[in-house]
């Protein structure tokens, strides 16, 4: 079994680790990504936002993650949503992203907005759909890899 739960610093490493094999298996690891890892305080707590953990029950181990980072105003952004490739086909991003709507509108937010890759990313993307996301115009250049915008209003 898989249980959600809220950032500890114990799993720093973990956090780390799992961005930044799923960032370098396709992509670059740009400097934004090794900063917001580095500093989860500075980047997702300071200003309102939060980090949830999928980790499974019977070792502990965290297989997942998901960000939400505020960007004033009532938007955050859903970033830094993996699961560890031992751990696919559980279901375990829906999971994760459902937790995370949830607490996105518990942090009174009324947008939340992530950047994908339209050629690499598919089927985060149609994950992305079914949680209720939708496309919008692309409105950040802040990574290479992003080539869409998607959002969910509350």
């Amino acid at each position: 079994m898989i249980r959600i739960i809220d950032w500890q610093p114990a799993f720093q490493e973990d956090w780390k680790n799992l961005n930044l094999t799923w960032i370098s298996k396709d992509y670059e690891v740009e400097p934004v990504d090794l900063e917001t890892l580095q500093y989860p305080d500075k980047y997702f707590f300071q200003d309102g936002g939060a980090i949830l953990l999928a980790q499974r029950e019977d070792t502990g181990e965290i297989v997942g993650t998901v960000g939400l980072q505020p960007f004033g105003n009532g938007v955050l952004e859903l970033c830094k949503m993996t699961v560890a490739e031992n751990a696919r086909g559980m279901h375990i991003g829906e999971k994760l992203g459902w937790a995370a709507l949830e607490r996105a509108r518990t942090l009174g937010a009324n947008r939340v907005f992530l950047l994908s890759n339209a050629a690499k990313a598919y089927q985060a993307i149609n994950l992305y759909y079914k949680l209720g996301f939708r496309c919008v115009a692309l409105e950040s250049t802040e990574f290479k890899r992003a080539s869409i915008q998607m959002e969910i209003c509350f």
